[in-house]
């Protein structure tokens, strides 16, 4: 029985049942429950309660809102959204904050759509933004083999990261080998830093433990602060006495996480996909050219388009409230604005500003474009998207 006809019934027998002796009343309230399926106390109180209303009811007036942003703001927005690869809504948000000498000159803003750009909230960017976002299917194949030499020199590390200064990192490799791990191909070696979320990349042919320690310290020279502790994976490619040496010779902590555990190196395990599996995809590149195009881009503009231009958050504290658990996250920010302040970061800052990131992620497209060509399509998946960063250039 629907609604409006159980509302139809109560205003039929409502007076009847009123004016209607005590043994009547019982009938009419038994008959009331069995047609409504209501709650005998609930039918009480409805039935005792006020009289219905009569005749037709007023409609209630709403008043409708108005546009509050220019359509021409949000196609800016949308269009900044694409060059800056997609990031979600707070990141957005201070990415116009970054972005907005490079954006005013490019898309000629007037002051009214300039102020409604930087007025608009993360959440009504969600809401903007609804209609153009799309579920990429997720795809991992794992080629870590587990190292048995030196575990037992090497401890475990589990407790949350409580880093209060750069230098503290987790590495990782991903592996580029399509549909076949045979033979020999590219990986790419991730370095994030903990406190700034700084990372540098760089492709190795094959996981020789010599190729990867000097891939290794090649990152660490890149790096614009001192290493202070490394954390890795359980991986051969890690585990062994080279990097080990390394971390003795150099005074570094090296700490792993445990066996099967991602969430123990969650910080590059997240970087993994951002920065490398979300533009390189699954394909295989197993040849030294496109081991060169790769590096090249990963040492020029998409470190400084990440390191730069890119803001994340930080999780600062987790509190359960009840059932749910409640993340508090930092302001975002890019990882260079979050090194600590001395004369080499002024001199990052000064050449941030004289560079501009529309152009940079159009050569970002133009050498990932190139990159692809570069893959194995007999050994990689058969239908794998090309994936477009939306850097376009109209």
């Amino acid at each position: 029985m629907s609604r409006p006809s159980k509302t139809e019934y109560w205003k039929a027998i409502y007076w009847r049942y009123r004016r209607a002796p005590k043994a009547e009343k019982h009938k009419i309230l038994n008959e009331f429950c069995r047609t409504c399926h209501y709650h005998r106390k609930y039918a009480i109180r409805k039935l005792n309660g006020p009289p219905p209303p009569r005749g037709k009811p007023r409609p209630v007036s709403r008043r409708t809102r108005g546009f509050t942003y220019d359509p021409a703001v949000l196609s800016i927005l949308r269009d900044v959204w694409e060059v800056a690869g997609y990031p979600w809504s707070v990141r957005l948000h201070a990415l116009a904050r970054l972005w907005r000498p490079w954006i005013r000159f490019r898309y000629q803003l007037t002051p009214e759509q300039e102020a409604q750009l930087l007025a608009i909230s993360p959440r009504q960017i969600d809401r903007r933004l609804q209609g153009f976002k799309r579920h990429l299917a997720k795809r991992i194949y794992g080629r870590t083999k587990p190292g048995t030499l030196l575990k037992h020199q090497i401890p475990i590390r589990t407790e949350h990261w409580e880093v209060e200064s750069p230098g503290w990192v987790e590495i990782d490799l991903v592996s580029h080998s399509g549909n076949s791990a045979d033979g020999q191909f590219i990986y790419s070696l991730n370095l994030t830093d903990i406190y700034s979320g700084w990372v540098e990349t760089l492709a190795v042919l094959g996981k020789g433990q010599r190729g990867v320690l000097a891939a290794l310290e090649e990152l660490v020279e890149r790096l614009p602060f001192g290493l202070c502790g490394i954390d890795s994976d359980n991986g051969g490619e890690f585990i062994n006495d080279h990097l080990l040496s390394y971390c003795q010779t150099h005074r570094l902590q090296f700490t792993r996480g445990r066996p099967y555990k991602k969430d123990d190196n969650a910080h590059v395990e997240q970087k993994n996909w951002t920065h490398v599996r979300k533009l390189l995809g699954w394909q295989r590149y197993d040849s030294r050219i496109a081991l060169r195009a790769i590096n090249a881009l990963y040492a020029h503009e998409l470190r400084i388009m990440m390191n730069w231009f890119q803001p994340s958050v930080k999780l600062l504290k987790k509190r359960r409230v009840g059932s749910r658990l409640v993340r508090q996250y930092s302001p975002a920010g890019t990882p260079l604005d979050r090194l600590p302040k001395s004369a080499a970061l002024d001199i990052l800052t000064q050449q941030r500003e004289k560079l501009n990131p529309f152009e940079l992620a159009w050569s970002i497209e133009k050498q990932l474009t190139a990159i692809w060509e570069l893959a194995n399509e007999h050994h990689s998946p058969r239908q794998v998207p090309k994936l477009k960063l939306g850097y376009l250039f109209k």
